[in-house]
């Protein structure tokens, strides 16, 4: 017999499986000896109450062999199969190969950056010489933003398609099983270069090809219908299918989609600032505890509140994290924020930003590019500001609140280094009058949050793409290009690691779907 139920347990006794098989046994009324074997179908922190404790969905057999899931996949080769062609090596762009695969297809990945190894002293040098490269960064390279920029593998989007398809083929590369137990989910940067090594291995050994440094100049189109693409190196590559998926920070990609008249709407996106806080007030206020217990992680928090009309909310939070700068561009500053798998810095960080819709930004309600220009803008202000080589604008919180000058700044984990400055030189009125309006009531929601121990650093504006490539609901294709599948975050479709995974997913598959209609 097989039976499923809840436990509740002590922090600690969540990973004593004595504990979890006695504490499932009396659940059911049974001796412990009739649970032959036990599975953590889900696990949670529940710290409502006082005490914090593990919430467990347990799944028993009950005198009945445990047969463990193999998690390896079967991939067919196709090596001589018809090409599709995939702009980006994301998480769009890798499952979409993954799944043109499993489909009978033979993916071609053309990535501008470089491989996950080779990413690691671009980054190295953004971080130590304020240097950014163009083509590969921490928005750019194999594996996209998300592999050195935390690896969250936690979403809403769960009716867009099977999540627990996409964590299970982390799996099968590499990930820990928990990530398919935990609430929310994490890899972490230390581990995910090796797993999306071991994602792009899967796709070359089925007869797929990953190309790197190879940047995507042009669109093929014949008729109407996509015909392949031009790279910066001349060649063209031909295919009858081109999934689009080059991430929210390609700008480049939409100027080229205006040049060749394909339509390309403006999209509402959010901008704000990265908030850090000493992990150990958020513990302590989260946990209610002076200090964090060995068996718990360090805490998260998720914050938001309506300001005159606009969300104001924390976005992307980074426990035990580190603030990173994710400029794609030359005199720009950008941030977001990553943790390692263990999450033990001491500092826990979060992007905290303000809803802007179209109608914010003026300008020619018929330009596309007005919202993305805002935010070069905004970008372009924070790096002038910081004086160069990365160095960021910074404020303590509650000195940016009450618009007092921070003499000087708490210790952080931005490697460019900050420098104080009115966040009002950088962030127009409306946007730091709401954060203004927001934190304090934070504040309020969170005992400790409200505290001039926190710094806020400028800017967080990629949260999403201010652009958006339209496509139909049901084939996916662009309106003005048959075969052209926009995909993922840069085509205003996903949100993240997860969400991105299944766009590209469902665009294999409506690639799949259009080739078996020719």
């Amino acid at each position: 017999m097989i039976k499923e139920t809840e436990i509740v347990c002590q922090p600690g006794q969540h990973e004593d499986e004595a504990v979890i098989i006695r504490l499932t046994a009396a659940a059911f009324k049974l001796s412990p000896n009739q649970i032959t074997s036990i599975k953590t179908l889900k696990r949670s922190i529940d710290a409502r109450g006082r005490k914090v404790v593990y919430r467990m969905q347990v799944r028993a057999y009950i005198n009945e062999s445990f047969i463990p899931e193999s998690y390896t996949i079967n991939y067919p080769t196709v090596k001589d199969a018809r090409p599709v062609i995939i702009i980006g090596a994301g998480p769009a762009g890798m499952f979409a190969a993954l799944q043109c695969i499993a489909s009978g297809l033979r993916p071609i990945i053309l990535e501008r950056g470089k491989d996950v190894k080779q990413r690691r002293r671009d980054l190295a040098n953004i971080n130590k010489q304020g240097v950014v490269n163009p083509e590969s960064n921490y928005c750019f390279g194999e594996g996209g933003a998300g592999t050195y920029s935390d690896g969250k593998l936690y979403t809403r989007s769960t009716k867009r398609g099977d999540v627990v398809q996409v964590l299970k083929t982390f799996v099968a590369h590499g990930a820990s099983e928990d990530i398919l137990v935990d609430a929310r989910p994490h890899i972490g940067t230390n581990k995910l270069p090796g797993i999306i090594t071991a994602i792009r291995e899967t796709i070359q050994n089925a007869g797929g090809e990953v190309h790197f440094d190879t940047k995507v100049i042009g669109l093929i189109i014949e008729f109407g219908k996509i015909k392949g693409v031009r790279t910066n190196d001349g060649e063209a590559w031909k295919a009858d299918a081109v999934i689009l998926a080059t991430g929210h920070s390609a700008r480049d990609i939409f100027e080229m989609l205006q040049r060749q008249n394909i339509l390309v709407e403006a999209k509402p996106f959010a901008l704000g600032v990265r908030i850090e806080h000493p992990q150990e007030v958020i513990d302590k206020s989260q946990y209610h505890c002076e200090i964090r217990g060995e068996h718990l992680p360090p805490s998260y928090y998720n914050l938001v509140e309506q300001v005159d009309d606009r969300g104001v909310f924390s976005f992307c939070m980074c426990p035990g994290g580190i603030i990173a700068p994710c400029a794609t561009e030359e005199n720009e500053i950008v941030v977001n924020g990553w943790s390692p798998s263990k999450r033990n810095n001491p500092y826990a960080n979060s992007g905290t930003v303000v809803q802007i819709n179209l109608e914010d930004v003026k300008g020619d309600e018929k330009d596309p590019f007005r919202l993305l220009r805002f935010q070069q803008q905004i970008e372009q202000l924070a790096f002038t500001a910081g004086g160069g080589h990365l160095v960021a604008p910074a404020q303590r919180l509650v000195d940016f609140v009450e618009r007092r000058h921070s003499s000087d700044l708490p210790k952080n984990s931005y490697l460019p280094g900050t420098k104080s400055i009115s966040l009002d030189e950088v962030l127009p009125d409306w946007i730091a009058g709401r954060l203004r309006k927001a934190l304090p009531v934070f504040g309020q929601k969170m005992k400790g949050y409200y505290t001039n121990e926190a710094i806020l650093v400028g800017v967080e504006s990629r949260t999403s793409s201010p652009v958006k490539i339209p496509r139909d609901k049901e084939t996916l294709q662009h309106p003005q290009v048959a075969g052209l599948f926009p995909c993922g975050e840069g085509a205003g479709y996903a949100g993240g690691i997860i969400s991105a995974a299944i766009d590209g997913i469902n665009c294999a598959e409506a690639a799949a779907k259009a080739y078996l209609v020719v």
